[in-house]
């Protein structure tokens, strides 16, 4: 935890400290947490796709530092000639092909604009500075440790076209998908403020509460994150429409649509007028609610939905932890899949097969970005990894149920491994300790953040063996959500569960792009067997090696490192023999074993095929015929 040198008066310190001793001691062991609390009330006129609102916000200052100055969103800027996301897609060598060159292009009808009107604190307007997607607020008096603040926004906004994630008229003919769309204050934790321009990646938020009420055309249906609070007075048939007797614009007949959610970190809604609506009761006790266009595309996909994402919550409830909101929105809407809190938006012209993809990967995300929500500028790969890898379990888990029909690889972990290892040996390679949006190219964002991700957990499951990684999966879930866990935060979860040191695979597998392999080099003895193994790569692992008797019998040996001070002793149902370590400043191992050379038919190393290395041609030995 990064500290900051603060001189503070007499008061403020005795302020300070008794708000320190009134916290849960565990506090200190993991870190504080901000809380707000957002009132928001928008209205969408539908002729000029303009919104106006007004926002109050409550923050409540858990941290220990005097905060002077106050940071917002204003995601919508980003859709204008000339700012940060424009740029860098222009510079990219592999931009994003649902941004390209569109931004530059688009006329003023078509731009998105976020601007806050007026921004007070006890009706005393403060002083504030708009640099493209960022506000900041300069505070007339601070917000001392302990303490909260009440700040009343006025904002206005235009909807752009929809290019990412954000806007009005997808390409599927979804009026409008309101993401990034308020005033959103900047988190602020151990590591500071958290002001990242709005250029291509996602989010990172405040753990809240909010109560948000939509005002909008009578014709309209809303899905939000959120339950809502007034289905009574929602009207579920089309108003008798207006008829224009002169030029001038007549208003169309509106409704206010009040959600609430409570404990998330963001709020997203879409509004279309020919949703249609299934609403589902899981067996888990959660409402799983399904919007989307009816038509010869999508009908068929979307009845069949909802019984297999019913056994898909299930799963990954059993397997990853708990679902801690009461509903959640498979919603037609975005620009392809991205999640939200308690919803998600996905392009719905799809076959069963896709819809199903689509819909497991952005519901997962409900644990990773929703619950745990780690900072995505920093760890992208703790969301979208851990994500593609529980969507790969769950997806297995859905086929061999017979709830998908799609064909797919029988080890998709394997795929990610294989894909991995090329990717090693590209130019493009680089280490996914970068900041999400600093990558050179977007390929390389993406294999770091999607396959990289995912084959880290495949690692930690070949050190710690299958049955610690499930426990230790659960029991990182259970107890980071809704702390924000930083990369460390999920190694310490596996060498408390395991009994080792890991700190070593974390470093060599996050901050550089060291590679893998291990190969079995020769076999030979009379009485005994001895196997002369070689590290021929630059990143060190624990080994494992099956050894096949001409009888047929299997017996599993691991090999630790020295540096992890533990060992595993079951893997997936096997029992590990333990052999002497091999220390990792030694290239080479002599494994000795008491059975006689001409029982032995083959030896193998990483049986599993989990391990990442580069070379698996070095890795068998068999006896020739």
């Amino acid at each position: 935890m990064i500290q900051r040198r603060i001189q503070m008066q007499p008061t403020i310190r005795l302020s300070f400290l008794i708000f320190a001793l009134s916290l849960p001691c565990s506090i200190f062991a993991q870190y504080w947490q901000q809380k707000v609390a957002y009132k928001i009330d928008v209205s969408l006129n539908t002729e000029n796709h303009q919104i106006k609102g007004n926002e109050q916000l409550i923050y409540e200052n858990h941290s220990p530092d005097i905060i002077t100055r106050l940071f917002f969103h204003l995601y919508f800027n980003a859709f204008q000639p000339g700012s940060d996301m424009d740029l860098r897609s222009i510079w990219l060598p592999d931009p994003d092909g649902r941004i390209g060159k569109r931004i530059t292009t688009l006329p003023p009808s078509d731009q998105g604009f976020l601007k806050v009107s007026k921004l007070s604190i006890s009706g005393k307007e403060l002083i504030i500075k708009e640099q493209g997607t960022i506000l900041e607020v300069t505070l007339q008096e601070p917000i001392l440790p302990g303490s909260a603040t009440t700040l009343d926004i006025q904002f206005e906004g235009q909807v752009p076209q929809q290019i990412r994630r954000s806007g009005r008229n997808n390409k599927e003919g979804i009026a409008y998908s309101m993401a990034q769309w308020y005033p959103k204050l900047c988190q602020y934790d151990q590591d500071g403020w958290h002001p990242n321009p709005y250029i291509a990646r996602e989010f990172y938020g405040i753990w809240g509460n909010y109560e948000v009420n939509i005002t909008l055309d009578k014709k309209m249906v809303v899905a939000a994150t959120g339950v809502l609070q007034n289905p009574a007075e929602i009207s579920t048939t089309p108003p008798i429409e207006v008829k224009k007797k002169s030029k001038k614009a007549v208003k169309m007949p509106e409704q206010t649509w009040r959600f609430k959610a409570g404990n998330v970190h963001d709020f997203v809604w879409t509004a279309d007028a020919d949703y249609k609506v299934i609403e589902r009761m899981s067996a888990d006790g959660i409402l799983l609610k399904f919007y989307y266009q009816p038509g010869p595309n999508t009908d068929s996909s979307w009845r069949a939905l909802p019984p297999i994402m019913d056994k898909a919550l299930s799963f990954v409830n059993k397997s990853y932890g708990k679902y801690p909101w009461p509903q959640y929105s498979f919603i037609q809407g975005g620009d392809g899949g991205m999640e939200y809190p308690m919803a998600t938006l996905i392009t719905g012209e799809r076959n069963i097969g896709s819809l199903v993809g689509v819909s497991v990967h952005e519901f997962i995300h409900s644990w990773f970005q929703g619950a745990l929500a780690s900072d995505e500028a920093q760890y992208p790969w703790m969301d979208e990894g851990f994500t593609s890898y529980a969507e790969s379990e769950t997806m297995q888990y859905l086929k061999k149920s017979g709830l998908v029909s799609e064909p797919a690889p029988s080890d998709p972990q394997l795929q990610s491994n294989l894909r991995m290892i090329r990717y090693l040996d590209s130019p493009k390679n680089e280490n996914m300790a970068i900041n999400a949006d600093h990558f050179n190219t977007n390929e390389a964002y993406g294999v770091d953040a999607y396959v990289k991700g995912s084959v880290f957990l495949n690692q930690l499951n070949y050190i710690v063996g299958k049955e610690t990684f499930d426990k230790a999966m659960l029991d990182y879930f259970n107890t980071w959500k809704f702390k924000h866990p930083a990369g460390k935060d999920v190694i310490r979860v596996f060498e408390k569960n395991a009994n080792m040191e890991l700190d070593w695979f974390y470093t060599y597998f996050v901050h550089t792009t060291k590679k893998i392999d291990y190969s079995i080099d020769s076999v030979n003895g009379s009485d005994k067997t001895h196997i002369y193994l070689s590290r021929k790569g630059d990143f060190p692992m624990p080994v494992d090696i099956a050894v096949t008797r001409t009888d047929g019998s299997v017996t599993n040996y691991t090999i630790p490192l020295d540096i992890m001070w533990g060992v595993k002793k079951v893997d997936n149902g096997k029992q590990m023999l333990q052999l002497p370590a091999w220390h990792w400043v030694n290239m080479q191992y002599k494994m000795d074993l008491d059975i006689n050379p001409a029982l032995i038919k083959s030896i193998s190393i990483d049986p599993s095929k989990r391990i990442l290395d580069v070379q698996s041609t070095n890795q068998n030995w068999e006896v020739k015929p």
